[in-house]
């Protein structure tokens, strides 16, 4: 009987083991935020010499099971003030930053989820905030 016992344990064991959630390993992509991180990472947007840096871009790309892109990336947004000129720049850019970025290493699990659903992906050319006017009133002096 505590043979049995010792038995059903370890199985018990091995079905838990079995069953856990694995973590990722490094420089895997294992849930969507890092994946847009990694979007970001692989973006380089066109010299500001030769386009305008205040467009934006969406495109809408779809992800295999092992990361690569399934079908044709579709360019959805486009920010109103892009010349032509800009449009193409900024698309041939988001096509560069797509082939840097594929295949995404996705986790086994995170690829079972993204698998032929779609990813809207915002790409812009992230400017620094402007710096605060000092207001220096501390400094101010009156005349009595």
């Amino acid at each position: 009987m505590a043979r049995l016992h010792k038995a059903l344990l370890l199985l018990a064991a091995l079905l838990l083991a079995s069953t856990a959630t694995t973590q990722a390993e490094p420089g895997q992509v294992d849930n969507i935020k890092e994946a847009f991180v990694r979007f970001g990472r692989c973006w380089k947007p066109p010299p500001a010499s030769q386009a305008n840096p205040d467009v934006e871009i969406t495109a809408i790309v779809t992800f295999r099971r092992d990361g690569s892109i399934l079908g044709r990336p579709k360019i959805t947004y486009e920010s109103e003030n892009a010349t032509d000129n800009d449009r193409l720049l900024y698309r041939i850019a988001v096509m560069e930053a797509l082939q840097r970025c594929t295949p995404m290493p996705f986790t086994e699990g995170m690829g079972g989820a993204v698998a032929g659903r779609p990813f809207a992906i915002r790409f812009q050319v992230r400017k620094p905030p402007p710096k605060p006017i000092e207001k220096r009133a501390w400094l101010t002096t009156t005349t009595l």
